[in-house]
């Protein structure tokens, strides 16, 4: 069959298009935003029947749980087509120019089905700040550092010249004081092609653009752009970030995909059918390979323009695969194989305009991929099918709802047991004092005595246990550093040794990333450990002062305490370090130096310089947001627990009369045995999902 029978076909068949077919793929992810609206419909109840407090309690959690937003990082080489296949997972063909020559220091972050206030813009960009700018025009970016610090004048030579003609053109775009807009954030009410074309690519070179094109006006100076738009297939909120590829001069792009991954639990590695993880692609395995395998997904683009998709896929699976175990990237992950092209043609209203190539690529894997069930599909949702989307989505469906979203819904079911379980007890108190029961209650200044002591004592206990993780996190990952500095010079010494001067000398950092990677794990399962412990306990000096306050039991009265912040990836191990390139730099490095002794010292200063912000990295910052994150979910436990038992605490003294007329007695007993029956459902809930976990 060609191009034309699939034009007829589709044509023969139109009337019984389904509609939905863009929804394949997001079952699970249809399923769980059910979850959610079910926690919302009880937490709505908890609303109506608990009392101001707790109304506002509930709305807090409910705006919590609508604000979710999982988000899924794309990466990948330039022209793989992650523009492409981006725009046809939004079913919107031409949302983002896929034509143009990126200016790829822009991350791209859709932001779909976000809620927003009236007054919202729905289109935000960012531009580089004074400090970043200076960086890339003065010293070159990372390349020109690494260049500086090893005195390479010719390379350095050839980076100024290119820094200055970039500078050029920025200006001549911009103005001469376009420097006053570094820094600055441009907000829209509302998203058009123009301004995405103004902001984020570049287009053709400069002197061959009109004088009235506004095309890639600001793209020189944008960091990041951040567009709100509606996707109807997708049932919940959801962000894609597209990222720059990896392989340019300044090694720019590498940083700023290294930040993007930083903020996405799920990666998505884009690569052309054609040259599926080349040599060029082994800054995606370094950035890959210290996320966790699951979290990774390969999605293999472009296949149709393969002349035998049947013949031809198995082998690059193979070939993937193996490149992988090679180069110590993710085990075993995911891998999709698709056409971003064959999906917007599926979006388009038509099939005609297929080209006849692509036709014949297309059939020959449908003979070969289809199944029962698939090759009843209408043409459409066929050729949609075929395009790798739907497995694509199920398989960023399936990770969504077993990670950060079933780490959301369990914080959140703890949060509204702990409310439910407060207002319960709240709820009993009352209903003893309207039966005439006189109640012991500790008063409200002792009681807040005794909640601040608990809230100093455990957050001092925490930081305590943290600083004792990460003096043990600090030390060891500069005994690995050290470690593999002198390995690294003994091996160099070795090979001066034994082979002279004259043959060029390679050493793999691998080692290094492996040692950092190893001690992050034990990091990070210490720094859970201690939180456990830390929140745990806590949880039970609150119940004891729950029970020495009021003097009275409950009946399934709980504090659950919070879960222990999920740690994030060390991404920043995937940074290019001079040991990488091993290309004529390294070469040029190499020839440079003349007698052992320049060898060893140029060397030894060359690595120890480049490798120490990656630990700095990983010592400071990342630590520090480790730290806030902990400490963060602790106070917010704190300040919730502080509100419930305020909340009983003031119900306990509250006059009798007033009490009647909040309440009744009928009513309160209604009320009771109302939420006794959201606490069972909140717990079946709960107990649901584990079973699904453990599944």
């Amino acid at each position: 069959m060609n191009a034309e029978e699939l034009a007829k076909e589709d044509g023969d068949d139109v009337a019984s298009v389904n509609d939905n077919f863009m929804e394949a793929g997001l079952e699970q992810l249809t399923l769980f935003a059910e979850e959610i609206s079910d926690l919302e419909a009880i937490l709505q109840d908890v609303a109506e029947l608990g009392g101001k407090d707790a109304g506002k309690k509930s709305a807090r959690l409910v705006k919590q749980l609508r604000g979710f937003e999982p988000s899924v990082t794309l990466i990948g080489q330039i022209k793989s087509g992650k523009t492409t296949l981006i725009n046809a997972m939004l079913g919107r063909r031409d949302l983002l120019p896929a034509d143009v020559n990126p200016w790829t220091s822009v991350v791209t972050s859709l932001h779909l089905n976000t809620p927003l206030a009236d007054d919202a813009p729905t289109a935000s960009f960012q531009f580089f700040n004074q400090d970043e700018w200076d960086h890339l025009v003065e010293n070159g970016g990372r390349i020109g550092e690494l260049s500086a610090r090893a005195g390479a004048d010719d390379e350095m030579e050839k980076i100024r010249q290119q820094i200055a003609e970039m500078r050029d053109k920025t200006k001549r775009r911009l103005g001469a004081k376009f420097e006053l807009l570094l820094g600055q954030k441009h907000h829209y009410a509302k998203l058009t092609d123009d301004l995405v074309q103004r902001y984020v690519c570049l287009g053709d070179d400069l002197d061959d653009q009109a004088d009235d094109d506004q095309q890639g006006r600001f793209a020189d100076i944008t960091k990041s752009a951040d567009l709100y738009l509606d996707a109807p297939a997708i049932p919940m909120p959801f962000c894609l970030r597209d990222t720059p590829g990896v392989n340019d001069t300044f090694m720019m792009r590498e940083q700023i995909t290294i930040n993007a991954l930083r903020d996405s639990r799920i990666c998505v590695v884009v690569l052309s059918a054609h040259q599926a993880l080349s040599s060029m692609d082994m800054g995606l395995i370094r950035l890959i390979s210290n996320v966790k395998s699951r979290e990774v997904v390969i999605f293999v683009n472009r296949i149709d323009e393969l002349a035998d998709p049947a013949a031809q896929i198995p082998e690059i699976r193979a070939s993937i695969l193996q490149t992988l175990a090679d180069q110590n990237g993710p085990e075993n992950p995911q891998v999709i194989f698709g056409s971003a092209y064959w999906a917007t043609i599926a979006l388009a209203e038509n099939l005609d305009d297929i080209v006849a190539d692509s036709a014949d690529a297309l059939f020959n894997w449908a003979e070969a991929s289809l199944t029962t069930e698939t090759s009843t599909m209408d043409t459409k949702s066929m050729v949609w099918h075929l395009s790798g989307v739907p497995e694509l989505f199920s398989a960023l469906s399936e990770r969504i709802v077993e990670s950060t979203g079933a780490e959301v819904l369990a914080a959140a079911r703890k949060r509204a047991l702990n409310l439910v379980s407060g207002v319960q007890a709240s709820g009993a108190i009352v209903s003893m004092r309207l039966d005439g029961d006189v109640i012991d209650v500790m008063p409200h200044d002792a009681l807040v005595g005794h909640l601040d002591r608990i809230t100093q004592d455990k957050l001092a206990l925490l930081s305590d246990r943290l600083d004792s993780v990460f003096d043990q996190f600090s030390s060891r990952i500069d005994q690995s550093q050290k470690r593999f500095l002198d390995r690294a010079l003994e091996s160099l010494l070795q090979h001066l040794e034994s082979e002279g001067e004259d043959k060029v000398w390679q050493y793999s950092p691998d080692g290094l990333r492996l040692l950092l990677r190893t001690s992050y794990q034990v990091m990070r399962h210490n720094v859970t450990a201690a939180c456990e412990d830390v929140f745990a306990a806590t949880a039970d000096d609150l119940a004891g002062l729950y029970r020495a306050a009021f003097g009275v039991a409950v009946d399934n009265f709980t504090i659950t305490p919070p879960a222990a912040p999920d740690i994030p990836a060390p991404v920043t191990l995937g940074q290019t370090i001079a040991l990488d390139l091993q290309t004529s730099w390294w070469k040029g490095w190499w020839k440079r130096r003349k007698g052992y002794r320049a060898f060893a010292s140029g060397f030894y200063d060359l690595i120890e310089a480049e490798t120490d912000p990656i630990v700095e990295e990983l010592k400071i910052r990342q630590a520090g947001e480790i730290r806030a994150m902990a400490e963060r979910e602790l106070r917010e436990f704190l300040d919730e627990q502080r509100g419930l038992l305020t909340d009983i605490s003031e119900k306990s003294t509250v006059d009798i009369d007033d009490l009647e007329n909040i309440f009744g007695i009928t009513a309160q007993q209604e009320r009771a045995e109302m939420f006794a029956f959201i606490l069972d459902e909140l717990s079946a809930q709960t107990a649901r999902r584990s079973e699904g976990d453990d599944q």
